[in-house]
């Protein structure tokens, strides 16, 4: 049976600001061996409930001016994974948190944002592993 509770599964991605993210992704690269793309790294692991699945979980630097995380002013951003995104902002809704846009939708995915009580911005993605499979390329293992 498939469970479609609405809630997170695991951690999709960690987001943070930098000064020179170039650098930045490069140090990283060089002196802990991450796999290091345009957009981060993409970390490669296995679904615990469907060992022969592959996911993701995407480690990105972003230019520390950048509007991507507001209306937060932290310096990181966390994107967890879920399932049935939509009954979950439903519930988040009812208990009173703040979803700050709607739900996009993309080829790898489903995003939506929501502000914690720290002012926190949170990343919620119920995503499509398989469109980054088929793209391959380097990835953290």
């Amino acid at each position: 049976m498939n469970d479609t509770t609405p809630k997170v599964t695991g951690i999709g991605g960690i987001f943070f600001r930098s000064k020179n993210p170039q650098e930045t992704k490069t140090w990283y690269g060089d002196n802990l061996g991450l796999a290091i793309t345009e957009w981060g790294s993409p970390f490669e692991f296995r679904n615990a409930n469907r060992p022969d699945e592959i996911n993701y979980l995407s480690w990105g630097v972003f230019d520390e001016k950048t509007k991507y995380f507001d209306p937060s002013t932290k310096e990181f951003m966390i994107n967890y994974r879920v399932q049935n995104i939509e009954g979950l902002v439903r519930n988040l809704r009812q208990n009173g948190v703040t979803i700050v846009d709607e739900i996009e939708e993309y080829e790898y995915g489903k995003f939506v944002h929501i502000m914690d009580p720290e002012g926190n911005k949170i990343e919620l993605w119920e995503p499509v592993d398989s469109v980054f499979t088929k793209m391959g390329g380097p990835t953290t293992k």
